[in-house]
Order: C-alpha cells, then structure tokens, then sequence
C-alpha cells in the first residue's frame, strides 16, 4: 500500500463530515493528491442525460479539454485509457457510477496504478457520503411528514381532515392531485372524499376495478406510469372529470387492526413517475392517515372509556352504612351534589373525609372533570401558594420551569383542599381572593389567569376557636361553609364498623385473588367494642392485613388482636423487649417511631396538638415523620 494512502483516508474522512455537496467532499482531496500523484491539474467529469458535465477543475490544465468519447470509452469499460494530453481513470462508486477523473500530464503505468488505489478509497467515501445525505434526507422528510400527521389528530371533522390529508400529501409528493378513497364494504365501492380537483359528491368507483381495486384487494403499493404498456388507470374517471392521469401511485389504508379501510393515492407527480422514495413516504402517510381517519370511531370509544372509568372510580369510593349518621350524610351529599355551592366537612382523622368529597364530585356535572386533592398540613408555608397556584420559570431560585398550580390542574372540576386549619394567613387571603374573583395569578407571574372550579374543604380543627384566636380569616371562613357537613367517627356508628369491615375484606382477598374468610361471633365482638381512634383508615388498615397475612377460612379473636396496635403497658408506651444487637441509632430511631405513633393516638389522631404536646412545629413533625419513614396521617 502507498504511504500516502493514510494522509488521504484522513482528507476524506474529514471532507465527508462537513461537505454538503459532492463539489465540496471533492475539492479539499483532491487539491491535495495534485502533489502527491505529481499532476499539474485534475477535471472531473460527470456523464448526464446522455452528455458529460465539467463537475470540477483543479491545478493547471491545458486549453484543450478532455475528449468526451474517450471519457465514455473509459466509463463503459471501466478501466484506465490514454490520450496525448490526458490520462482518464473511472471511479467505482456504487452511489455514482457516472464519474471520470482526467489528469494532465499523461500518468506512467506504474503512477496510474497509484492513483487508482487512491481512487477505490475516494469512490468508498463518495458512497458513504451519499448514505449520510440520505439519511439526512430522510429525517428531513420523516419530520415533515410527523409534523402534518399530528395535525391531522387535532380534527373531528371529517370531511375538513379528509381535505387536509390530501392537500399535504399533494404537497409533500410533489404531485397534481391525491384522493383518499374509503371502502363502503356493503356497497362494494371505494368513495373518494376530497378528490381534489373534482367539485360536487364524492367519487364513487366499483372496489375491484382498476389500479384502486388491485390495491385493495391485494393489500400492497402499486405504481404506474404511461411507460408501462398496461394501462391499469379506470379511464372512466378521466372521461367524468375531464382529467388525464398520466402517472399514479397508490397505496392501502388499513386499520389497526390490520383490516382494510380504502385506498389512498397521488396523481400526477412533477417530474413525470414516482419513485420508491414516494412510495415508502406514501405508505407513511397512509398509516397515519389510518389513524386520523379512525379518529371519530376513537373519540367514541374514549367518552364510552370516560364513562366507564368515572363509574368504577365511583364505585371506589362508596360511603358504607346504614347508621343514622350516615343516612343524613348520604342524604346531604345528594342534595348538595348537583350544585357548585362550597362545602366545609369537618371530623376526625380518619373518618373519610375525602371519600366524602369523592362522592360530592362523582355525584355533580363535574364528574367527568379533573378531582384533585391537596394536604394543605403537608406543603410547607412558603411552596403553599406555589403548589394551589403555579409558579413561572424562574419566579424563584429552584423554578427551573413554568408549573401549573392546583387550581389550574382542577379548573372545570373539584378542588379538594384537607387540613385548610393548617393554612398560613397569607395563603388564606390570596385563596379568598381566588375564590371571590375566580382567576389565579403564578407566582412571578402577573397575568390573570380564569379558572372554574368548585372547592371543598376539611379540616379535623375548630375553625370557630382558630377564628376567634385570629389563626382562621373570618371572611374565608364564611366563604367555604356555604355547607357544613360533620362526619361521623367510627365509633358512633354502631354496626357500620362490621359493615365496613366485612366490606373491606371483600375487596382486599378479591384483590390477591383468595376466597373471603368468615368473621367469627369474637371476631365482630372485638371490632364491634374497640374505640377506633384511628376511625375507618385504622379499620381499613387493620382489615388489609388480615387478608393478606392469614390463610385460614374463619377470623377469630385472636387474629383480630394480633394484627391491632400492641398492648399498652401503665407508662403508655408498648411493651417490647429490647433488642441489644442493634446500634445505637437504630435503636433510637425505633423509639422514635413508637414515641410518635403513641403521641399521636393519644391525641385522637390530631397531629397538630401532638406536635404541640412534643415541641414542635407540625411542619417539622411531618419532617422528621419522613425521615424516620413512617405513614403521614391524612
């Protein structure tokens, strides 16, 4: 091999990366081979359309050109020829057979043969090349191709979608004219829609005559120009519309379910036929097209989903109990459901208050709408209004982009707001102002922005006491108790406990796929007798893991017992025994968790008087709840 074959690769490789016409991969190796083949100058010539092209002239050539006919001669044999001025040497590329390099003065036989190796590796990098600018091509078209196709999702109209896919098709295959042809099976016709072009109803043709019916019957492309001898255009057409296809291209339309659903085609191309390149952008087209036109039939089948899916989510929430409590609930849900009126539900941790507000938005026109729920107790002071009301992109130093807030996310639907006694008192006033002007402002932002949304409240607090210490606004609170619902706690419910246990346990053995155990007469005696500070979520918990952690078909007392809280000892804490392997801090970290855990039980659940009872803030008790990786009371 040559040694100056290894400074040349590096000429190519780097002219393949920048050159953007094959004049440019050209020019830099070349200059550089005049001195190192020992030429004075260098043409390269390009056969087309039956005549040769000076593509590129480098160095110093004489005043008389290459000869065209020995340039031909060199090209159709493929080898090295000689004339007085000239020696001409063909380049092999796959991508470009059409090339001939001609240098001055006349090479030796032995510098030829030098050439010719440079030669084979330039002919190697002209390809690919060429590759590359066909995959960048490629994508161009893709991209343009997705960039149409997804307005095309946009429609519902039929008829306006059907015009549009045959206006970008007519444009992106540079042709006169596309038709979409839809198969009315029962008819036997293939109907084509827009037609463009063609004014008055839809075009209607037999589904087995000419090339539309050869597409649909085979499922496969098909090309046709008027050098093929066979003409399989339906000239019927032609004759109605006073048009002449000359060349065509068509393709199938076909569901998702891989069944046909009509024929999609282009007429008329610019430069004279299709090629493969339409074709395979044609077949794009139409799988989107497919789609698109499959889009109302979708539509349908979604509202019927929604619908669906809105009663099973309904159904996840049901409001178990027949205990006068729950009758006069049940009864207050009903009547205030159907409206946009503000609704305060008040009661213990644990007694549902979100179910509750489930209910009140399953049961309104809002119900196919968004329902979102916010721990107000658990956002701390300052991201509170960031959460409820969105923030923009760099509005503060962690807004690293725009966020919608909470009532942005729920507008047309029900904002559910729990632990509003926790809000701070400048979230108080700008809720009231949202509430009372019904537009949000973005934190950093300063546009109005319209929102329609119904806003139920909770808290487990004494808003009246929080009010009169001037913890609570007065206005807002009057504003959200427009309702005032009291939720029951499960120990006021008498039978509903068994009710709801046998109701849980239902779903949690269908859930794991094991038939349902019988409760025992101790085993409802149990439930029946227990205070239930914890209320339904303690009941709902205590319920999962018996399902999940006993095998047996009956439930008896002692089960019961055996998944509940430990035992209490005199001094209040559970009775343990002290596990001398483990460090230090976890062994304070277990202390922690029980030390919490029985904090809060002893104060009902109420998590601000436990924090109050330890010295803390509630915000750092949810803290260091996270970190020791215990459950956050709702």
């Amino acid at each position: 091999m040559s040694s100056t074959v290894t400074p040349f690769v590096n000429q190519l490789f780097a002219a393949i990366e920048r050159s953007r016409s094959l004049e440019q991969l050209l020019q830099e190796p070349l200059t550089w081979a005049i001195n190192a083949w020992n030429v004075s100058g260098i043409v390269l010539m390009v056969a087309a359309k039956g005549a040769w092209k000076r593509t590129l002239q480098l160095g110093k050539v004489s005043a008389e050109p290459p000869d065209w006919n020995i340039a031909s001669e060199c090209l159709d044999n493929r080898s090295v020829l000689r004339s007085a001025l000239w020696t001409y040497l063909p380049i092999h590329a796959a991508t470009n057979k059409n090339l001939v390099l001609c240098c001055q003065p006349v090479l030796s036989e032995s510098a030829a043969e030098r050439v010719v190796e440079h030669l084979s590796l330039l002919a190697m990098s002209i390809d690919t090349w060429h590759r590359q600018q066909q995959k960048a091509r490629d994508v161009v078209r893709l991209n343009q191709i997705l960039n149409v196709a997804a307005d095309w999702h946009s429609h519902q109209d039929l008829d306006r979608l059907l015009q549009d896919i045959a206006q970008a098709a007519t444009r992106l295959l540079r042709s006169d004219r596309a038709s979409i042809f839809l198969w009315d099976k029962p008819a036997r016709e293939l109907v084509g829609h827009p037609a463009l072009g063609m004014e008055g109803k839809p075009l209607r043709i037999a589904d087995d005559k000419g090339l539309a019916g050869a597409v649909l019957k085979s499922l496969q492309p098909r090309r046709w120009d008027r050098s093929d001898p066979h003409d399989e255009v339906d000239r019927r057409v032609d004759s109605s519309s006073g048009y002449r296809t000359d060349s065509l291209l068509a393709v199938p339309l076909i569901d998702a379910r891989n069944k046909p659903m009509g024929v999609f085609e282009v007429i008329n191309h610019a430069d004279g036929r299709f090629d493969t390149q339409d074709e395979t952008d044609l077949i794009e087209l139409a799988r989107h097209a497919s789609a698109a036109l499959a889009n109302t039939q979708q539509m349908q089948r979604l509202v019927q989903t929604r619908d669906r899916l809105t009663y099973d989510a309904q159904q996840q929430v049901q409001l178990i109990g027949n205990s006068p409590e729950m009758q006069t609930l049940k009864s207050t849900i009903t009547r205030v459901g159907d409206t946009d009126l503000a609704v305060l539900l008040l009661g213990e941790n644990g007694t549902g208050k979100e179910v509750v507000s489930r209910q009140i938005h399953y049961q309104s026109k809002r119900r196919f709408e968004p329902f979102i729920a916010v721990n107000c107790a658990a956002i701390t002071e300052t991201l509170l209004e960031s959460e409820l009301f969105g923030h923009e992109k760099g509005a503060f130093t962690d807004a690293h982009e725009t966020r919608n807030g909470k009532f942005e996310l729920a507008s047309g639907g029900t904002l559910f707001l729990d632990e509003i006694g926790d809000m701070s008192m400048g979230g108080q006033a700008k809720l009231l102002r949202v509430l009372e002007e019904k537009v949000v402002v973005r934190v950093g932002g300063s546009s109005p922005i319209p929102v329609n949304v119904r806003v139920i409240a909770a808290t487990n607090q004494n808003l009246v006491e929080l009010v009169q210490k001037k913890k609570f606004r007065e206005d807002l609170y009057f504003r959200l108790t427009v309702v005032t619902m009291m939720l029951p706690p499960l120990r006021n419910r008498g039978e509903d406990v068994l009710d709801l246990a046998d109701f849980f346990l239902t779903m949690f053995c269908s859930k794991i796929g094991r038939s349902k155990p019988t409760w025992t007469p101790g085993a409802k005696r149990r439930l029946a007798t227990h205070d239930w500070p914890g209320n339904v979520r303690e009941l709902r918990n205590i319920v999962e893991r018996i399902a999940y952690l006993t095998t047996g078909d009956t439930l008896d007392e002692s089960q019961v017992d055996f998944v509940r809280s430990p035992r209490m000892m005199g001094d209040g804490m559970a009775a343990s025994t002290l596990d001398l392997n483990k460090t230090l801090g976890d062994a304070t970290a277990d202390f922690q968790t029980r030390f919490i855990e029985e904090q809060i039980k002893a104060c009902s659940r109420n998590v601000t008087q436990a924090a109050e009872k330890m010295g803390l803030q509630r915000s750092n008790l949810y803290r260091k709840m996270k970190q020791l990786g215990m459950n956050q009371p709702e």
